[in-house]
């Protein structure tokens, strides 16, 4: 499947639990969440009892009902409001459990901006924020692979997913925060591109559990969001095709899956 500019992603009309179970790009939510029920999807209930924090996840006429706009909802109320039977929000849901704490916070910074600047005018922060919300994917590396960030910002796709493949899972391990990229993995295509942003973590990282795993990135992104202006800085948030990611999608085993330059494109050299 390949879109073009004109063809808008639709996702499964209807709850597909064996999407979950066979892609491997939905490995870390099978194993934190699942296994999912093949019968519909989980319910608002379900998916509280997995959401250790003081938000919680509402049906999104509670929305609807109040008139408000969505960030200013969830600052003022504290609930996430989920459409039924909806890719798009059944995964911003889980990511919501996975990082509540950088999940708030970008909720936070909305309303900063918008109380700055209205609704109307999108400030620059606010655009990377919803980039990063999105389509984020963390690429967290260890100290011996700390040279696969410049390969992957400077377009190297061959030196890093062919060259040096065998550092991925083993001192490389990307982690998806976007939960738009979750969503058209459920269709995967040709030209999925994430934003990556690149995070240094402590040797033996990618060997850590999965919960482990995701305490620390929440905490790390929390604070170089809020401290360090990880959003801002032109080094992060960098185009990632998605299928690219050793061991994410069957075709890359194969070196010239690598060789389609529309997808993975060279950098392009400054004016």
């Amino acid at each position: 499947m390949t879109l073009n500019k004109k063809t808008r992603f639709n996702p499964p009309e209807n709850w597909q639990a064996d999407l979950l179970h066979i892609n491997p790009i939905f490995a870390d939510l099978g194993q934190s969440f699942g296994p999912f029920s093949a019968e519909d999807w989980p319910s608002l209930s379900l998916l509280n009892q997995a959401f250790a924090s003081e938000y919680r996840f509402v049906a999104n006429e509670a929305l609807e009902q109040d008139g408000r706009y969505y960030e200013e909802f969830i600052f003022a109320t504290k609930t996430i409001p989920c459409r039924a039977k909806n890719w798009h929000d059944f995964f911003g849901a889980l990511i919501w459990c996975l990082f509540p704490k950088t999940k708030a916070l970008l909720n936070q910074l909305h309303i900063a901006e918008i109380t700055q600047h209205g609704l109307k005018q999108r400030s620059k922060l606010r655009n990377k924020l919803t980039l990063f919300d999105e389509c984020g994917v963390i690429i967290c590396t260890e100290p011996r692979a700390h040279q696969h960030a410049e390969l992957l910002r400077s377009h190297q796709w061959q030196q890093s997913f062919v060259k040096q493949r065998q550092d991925w899972w083993q001192s490389i391990r990307p982690v998806i925060f976007g939960h738009a990229m979750y969503e058209m993995a459920t269709k995967p295509f040709i030209g999925l591109t994430a934003k990556a942003v690149f995070i240094e973590v402590p040797e033996g990282f990618s060997n850590w559990s999965l919960a482990q795993t995701y305490q620390f990135l929440d905490q790390a992104l929390w604070h170089k969001i809020a401290k360090q202006n990880l959003l801002l800085d032109k080094q992060q948030l960098t185009p990632l095709p998605l299928l690219g990611v050793p061991a994410w999608y069957e075709a890359n085993n194969q070196g010239d899956f690598y060789l389609n330059t529309h997808y993975f494109r060279p950098k392009r050299s400054a004016k």
